[in-house]
């Protein structure tokens, strides 16, 4: 995973508790994106998106 793809990812997860503790967002919705900002959060820290493997994808710089 490069890190643009960490950066959006934490990124993403910050609006989405931003707007969760703004009260913007509630309910099953606001569930399911908290569930989702932790999975970005915790795949942005190990560098490793169990989707990508897959499908090949790589977000890394070639070297």
């Amino acid at each position: 995973m490069g890190s643009i793809d960490k950066v959006i990812r934490i990124l993403m997860a910050v609006v989405v508790a931003v707007l969760y503790f703004t009260n913007v967002i509630s309910g099953v919705l606001a569930i399911i994106l908290i569930i989702l900002a932790g999975i970005f959060i915790v795949t942005s820290f190990i560098s490793f998106c169990p989707l990508y493997f897959p499908f090949g994808i790589s977000t890394r710089k070639k070297e």
